[in-house]
């Protein structure tokens, strides 16, 4: 048996970075059940409305979806469940106290196979105002007009 090296992603949550102020990332481990990771090694799966809470002093990651495997049975998963992330008791008490602060919440950035193992990028974050949408809108554009004039000059042209 061939062991996985690396990373391998499985989704994105895009829309994490435009609406959120990222502060702090974690790398989790997640609780899954088989048909959960065949589907997840399918590539199916949806971090667009996803968040997670501390509930009781464990972690849950809530509404994410993974659609159930097709050659599954009876046994298949049910697609929105609320999922357990594994993070040390240090790292769930240090988020449980910066979480008191009004404002932040935690966001899944994207879930990956690391070396076999499914886990979790998640987010502790701020969520933006639209004026800051705007100016990280404007900021980019003016960064890329900016590499544009530069990749000019360096041909020769203006």
């Amino acid at each position: 048996m061939v062991k996985e090296r690396g990373r391998k992603l499985i989704t994105q949550n895009r829309r994490a970075r435009h609406d959120w102020s990222v502060i702090d990332t974690y790398e989790t481990g997640i609780v899954l059940t088989g048909t959960e990771v065949k589907s997840l090694r399918q590539g199916k799966a949806s971090l667009a409305d996803a968040f997670a809470t501390i509930d009781d002093g464990e972690v849950w990651l809530r509404n994410v979806h993974i659609p159930e495997y097709t050659q599954g049975t009876w046994t298949n998963h049910e697609p929105r469940r609320s999922r357990k992330l594994l993070l040390h008791r240090r790292e769930i008490d240090r988020l449980t106290g910066k979480l008191k602060e009004t404002g932040l919440s935690l966001v899944p950035l994207s879930m990956y196979f690391s070396d076999g193992k499914a886990k979790v990028e998640l987010a502790l974050a701020r969520g933006k105002k639209s004026y800051d949408k705007r100016q990280d809108i404007a900021r980019r554009d003016a960064q890329r007009q900016m590499q544009r004039a530069i990749a000019r000059a360096r041909k020769g042209r203006r």
